[in-house]
């Protein structure tokens, strides 16, 4: 079972976001802070409220510090220092804190033109930054290490004042952070600010989430009260069921290329690997060739063997799956007496009725062939043994 961390940036993200749904999500305060208390920077400590934003409740967070910074521009190196001699961080935020940092220089760095070691952080290299990117690498142990995803963050519009003067929102750092992924341009002022973009990047898979059980959602409220949406950061907490290993799949390939008797063999390794069933129907393909459609129906522990499978051993360049459900009747066998002899007849049984019932073939041919007569006589005789209609 694997854990999921569902982020959705709903009106933004920010550093002090992130953590404010993470206690929202019931993560003591006083467990962060021990795990930050390593860090060689100013006093602070985390200011925990609840706040509402259109309605919508949840867990507000300051940073405040007991005495503001003289010199809050930091090096790249500095703040790597600063992550590697905290003794109270664990190794695997460590690591977090450290990958989102550099991530930041990296795309301050391009923004700017210069090499990430000439990058002095400015707002980000405050202690209140400092303590969101290691705080979030912490909340993320605190849940037990889920398995992070993200809805596209939206990103604003309009300007803002930083360190370097008047710059258009997103912040270049911002969308420097966020090249390659999904984003939403949409919004009035900085929604996303570039140490929330940051977190999402490196901590998260931006896009569309896995099918998975929700078990807890916390809201991390922001600062700003924005007219158009709520500022808050959703995050849903749940587990993700391995999907592979349950319910039943139907894994399918076209071909167009194959030969009958490939075909056949096909189906044959599909059934001798534990497929439920195969089963194969005519199509017409692009430039209207005509061609098969190959398809297993097979239970979830099968899915993986069974698309290799078919990826080895067919003329198919790709393979499809998908989830199904059914209903099936309970089945037994019996045993039935016909004037020849004994054959097996399968059932299907519903709330104990008989809805279908199916001789074995195998028994009845052979049956009909020590007896000289024909086979159908002998299925439609274990039918009426078994009180059927023939």
């Amino acid at each position: 079972m694997r854990r999921i961390l569902y982020l959705e940036p709903v009106g933004g993200i920010a550093g002090d976001m992130f953590l404010a749904a993470g206690i929202d999500l019931g993560l003591e305060p006083a467990a962060i802070e021990a795990a930050l208390r390593g860090l060689s920077v100013p006093g602070w400590k985390l200011a925990v409220s609840r706040a509402v934003r259109h309605a919508i409740s949840g867990t507000h967070l300051d940073v405040v510090l007991d005495a503001r910074e003289e010199h809050p521009h930091r090096a790249y190196a500095d703040i790597r220092r600063l992550i590697e001699s905290a003794s109270t961080l664990p190794p695997r935020a460590k690591e977090r804190a450290l990958a989102v940092f550099r991530a930041i220089g990296e795309a301050e760095a391009k923004v700017h033109g210069v090499s990430l070691d000439d990058i002095h952080f400015h707002e980000v290299g405050a202690v209140d930054s400092i303590v969101d990117i290691c705080g979030a690498a912490v909340v993320l142990e605190l849940l037990g290490d889920p398995e992070v995803h993200a809805a596209p963050p939206p990103l604003g519009s309009g300007s803002i004042r930083v360190a370097h003067g008047m710059m258009p929102i997103p912040v270049p750092a911002t969308l420097e952070l966020l090249r390659d992924v999904p984003v939403r341009f949409e919004g009035v002022g900085e929604l996303t600010t570039p140490t929330g973009a940051a977190l999402l990047k490196v901590l998260a898979k931006i896009g569309h989430p896995p099918d998975f059980i929700v078990e807890k959602v916390g809201y991390g409220v922001g600062t700003k009260d924005f007219r158009d949406r709520p500022n808050v950061l959703r995050a849903s907490l749940g587990r993700l069921e391995d999907s592979r290993t349950e319910g039943l799949w139907v894994v399918e390939a076209n071909l167009d290329d194959a030969t009958p008797q490939l075909v056949g063999h096909l189906v044959e390794r599909l059934l001798a690997v534990g497929a439920l069933d195969a089963w194969v129907a005519p199509v017409v393909m692009k430039k209207s060739r005509p061609g098969h459609l190959l398809s297993a129906l097979v239970e979830g522990g099968l899915r993986d063997t069974t698309v290799d499978l078919l990826l080895r051993e067919s003329t198919s360049l790709g393979v499809r799956y998908h989830r199904v459900e059914r209903q099936a009747l309970a089945r037994d066998w019996v045993e039935v007496e016909t004037p020849w002899g004994r054959v097996r007849v399968k059932r299907g049984l519903r709330d104990g009725a008989v809805l279908n019932a199916h001789p074995e073939f195998e028994d009845c041919r052979r049956v009909a062939e020590a007896a000289g007569v024909p086979v159908k006589q002998v299925v439609a005789a274990a039918l009426v043994a078994l009180g059927l209609p023939s």
